[in-house]
């Protein structure tokens, strides 16, 4: 919480308790790749007095500070993601196409890809998204039953 406080006041931002709370809830729920309406509700259990377009609005300025990231895979909806503290590029998913569940991939895959389009293309890479859509383990065994 303390680093994203710094960074929105580097960035001359107040970390609000409307902010704060939906912080709260993205650093509660890591894992979950929570929508806005989502964030909203779990915020609403914390301060009822928070309204969906304060969550939009909060959401949207996290994605442009670089503290979340905002995500789609595939489905329609627009998820956010916290921006690991120090990660250099945005994480790697993998999407089971039959179950919907995300697998996230810390390590980055794509440095050489990255070196590669800035020598032949002279094109500074400033980050980088890479979505597997497939059949998880899971879903894989489920089917071979």
């Amino acid at each position: 919480m303390e680093a994203i406080k710094k960074q929105l006041h580097s960035q001359s931002y107040k970390l609000t308790p409307q902010r704060e709370a939906t912080v709260r809830v993205l650093l509660e729920h890591e894992e979950d790749h929570l929508s806005a309406e989502d964030v909203y509700l779990l915020v609403k259990d914390k301060a009822p007095e928070i309204g969906l377009a304060t969550v939009y609005r909060t959401l949207e300025l996290l994605s442009e500070l670089k503290v979340v990231d905002k995500i789609n895979f595939g489905d329609g909806v627009s998820r956010y993601d916290l921006r690991k503290e120090g990660a250099e590029h945005f994480h790697h998913h993998l999407v089971c196409v039959e179950c919907g569940s995300v697998t996230e991939i810390e390590e980055d895959l794509l440095g050489d890809v990255e070196k590669i389009i800035e020598s032949r293309w002279n094109f500074h890479v400033k980050d980088h998204r890479l979505t597997f859509h497939g059949i998880c383990d899971k879903c894989q065994n489920e089917n071979n039953k």
